[in-house]
């Protein structure tokens, strides 16, 4: 079931690359991505890096290594005193 989900969502993660034209012409600018990515084209740039985001997941998702990849990332807010 993880390799299913996990193709899922790399292919909606290239998607969200290869098809980055599309999106801004669909769901238009972002803001906070035109002020931090660039004056022109910063939106574009903006949803391909989600998109890689989403395929690292995706990725992840399909080798079994998100519940690793999660405890590393989160483990500073969830240590506790023994």
């Amino acid at each position: 079931m993880n390799i299913l989900l996990g193709i899922i969502v790399i292919t909606v993660g290239t998607l969200m690359v290869v098809k980055s034209e599309w999106l801004l012409n669909n769901f238009g600018r972002i803001t906070f991505f035109e002020i931090h990515l660039g004056s022109d084209g910063g939106s574009r740039l903006g949803y391909k890096l989600v998109g890689l985001i989403v395929i690292f997941i995706g990725t992840l998702i399909m080798t079994g290594m998100i519940n690793g990849f999660l405890e590393w990332v989160l483990s500073p807010l969830l240590r506790y005193n023994k």
